[in-house]
């Protein structure tokens, strides 16, 4: 284009990050790895990686790095993926003081019994962590202040924490208008299994005969099969009916949650 000159602009650059949530054993759990390469390096982070400059939208970069995290196909697999929101403040990365602004554009990713992670090249380990251990609220408001955290559990990089916050609350929040609580799952599932995603991400069970009421009343959402579960595995009683995910999306009115502070 004729009289532009990209001189004339600082550089800037786009990443994406993700959080990668999944349940194992009954518990909320997130990918992160743990850095190998400066900035940052031997603190823990999302998972992610530059948008390739020219030849990738966020998006597709998001679902590239999907692939290299997690071994899999994420088309394959069906999982579900969606932006949490773009982070640009200046001070999240301190290549800034090179004169390089990173900007970060975040993603949640849901699937059920996602296989053990292998580090990347520039990562010195993967794991998934328990959400509930990684001290959030504490982490993100030193982040914000400008402090450190100086809690013992695993130290997130850059604003990950602010981040990481972010995306677990919309998940918290979807569930209680949204179908999402099935992308947890594999089908065919139970009702009990899709309480137990509840209970993992909302932090309590919700009661039972209410939940049994709001999920069965939500046209489209659970298509019963003709198969059951053996008795056995639920703890005694009727073999339990084994359901399928319907093409419903949202529950209206919504299931909402109860106060932390409130038992249940």
């Amino acid at each position: 284009m004729a009289g532009y000159d990209p001189r004339a602009f600082p550089p800037f650059a786009l990443t994406v990050d993700l959080n990668i949530f999944t349940i194992r054993g009954g518990v909320l759990t997130v990918l992160l790895i743990r850095r190998g390469d400066h900035p940052y390096r031997g603190f823990w982070a999302l998972p992610g990686g530059h948008v390739t400059h020219g030849r990738e939208s966020a998006d597709r970069a998001a679902v590239r790095e999907l692939g290299e995290e997690t071994g899999l196909d994420w088309a394959t697999v069906g999982g579900h993926l969606e932006q949490v929101g773009t982070y640009t403040d200046p001070r999240r990365d301190p290549r800034i003081r090179a004169g390089l602004h990173v900007a970060s554009v975040a993603y949640v990713a849901l699937a059920p019994r996602l296989p053990e992670p292998t580090a990347a090249s520039d990562a010195a380990q993967a794991r998934y962590w328990p959400v509930e251990d990684l001290d959030l609220a504490a982490q993100r408001a030193a982040w914000e202040a400008g402090e450190p955290y100086a809690g013992d559990v695993p130290v997130l990089a850059y604003d990950h924490a602010l981040i990481l916050s972010d995306a677990l609350e919309r998940v918290r929040a979807k569930l209680e208008y949204s179908t999402l609580a099935g992308q947890f799952v594999t089908e065919p599932f139970t009702l009990a299994d899709l309480r137990r995603v509840y209970q993992a991400v909302w932090g309590y069970a919700p009661d039972l005969a209410n939940f049994r009421r709001k999920m069965l009343n939500v046209p489209g959402f659970l298509i019963p099969t003709d198969e059951h579960r053996p008795a056995a595995s639920e703890r005694g009683g009727a073999p339990p009916l084994l359901y399928r995910r319907g093409a419903a999306r949202w529950i209206v009115p919504p299931f909402t949650r109860i106060s932390p502070s409130t038992p249940d």
